[in-house]
């Protein structure tokens, strides 16, 4: 990130409504404890993702790819009455921070946490989702769009973070990550049943909502 555009990043969280404190102890945890912590949301992100979810309003949230909790928390903001989020992340190592700061956010009975490989959890969550975040494994995105792309309710969300890896998408750059993430972009905008956006937040963040 360029010194202009983290000044502009900066700006944007300095200006933005701050996040509950709940998720500034779960950053500083996921910073002393993990060895990427990098792959949190983080406070912009994180802030736009709980906006969305509470305009949508959503009785039913998947994401893949929960890492330490940080975009489930900001998620589960908006859930309705009775709504419930259903994690799953594939790293066992993470899930004492993710149960110990859901504790402390009063959200374990809200989110319900998978631990596993989400390509054999995701059958197994029964009914249709308003909201879907995908931020797990990349190379795996288009797999989770078969799995899910028809149990997206009719108005409803999926996300996909990463989109634009580090730039890389547009940089020439030809390595298999680069061409899966490069694919599936194409591949959502091609879809019929979706309308999407691809926002430059972060690394990239694409909304595609269900016709």
């Amino acid at each position: 990130m360029n010194a202009w555009i983290k000044a502009i990043h900066e700006y944007c969280t300095d200006h933005s409504s701050p996040p509950p404190d709940t998720l500034y102890q779960l950053e500083r945890e996921t910073h002393l404890k993990t060895l990427a912590p990098q792959m949190l949301s983080g406070p912009l992100q994180g802030r736009f993702l709980a906006m969305l979810s509470r305009i949508l309003q959503p009785k039913a949230i998947l994401e893949v790819g929960t890492f330490t909790g940080y975009g489930a928390h900001c998620l589960a903001e908006g859930l309705a009455d009775q709504g419930v989020l259903h994690t799953i992340e594939g790293n066992p190592e993470t899930v004492f921070i993710i149960r110990k700061h859901l504790q402390a956010a009063q959200l374990e009975d809200k989110v319900q946490l998978h631990q596993g490989d989400a390509k054999a959890i995701i059958p197994t969550i029964e009914g249709a989702f308003d909201l879907v975040f995908l931020d797990g494994n990349k190379r795996e995105y288009d797999h989770y769009f078969d799995l899910l792309a028809d149990r997206i309710r009719p108005g409803g969300l999926i996300l996909a973070d990463n989109v634009l890896w580090s730039g890389k998408v547009v940089s020439g750059e030809q390595d298999q990550d680069t061409r899966m993430i490069d694919a599936f972009n194409k591949r959502v905008l091609a879809d019929e049943r979706f309308t999407n956006l691809i926002l430059p937040l972060r690394d990239g963040l694409m909304i595609a909502q269900r016709h």
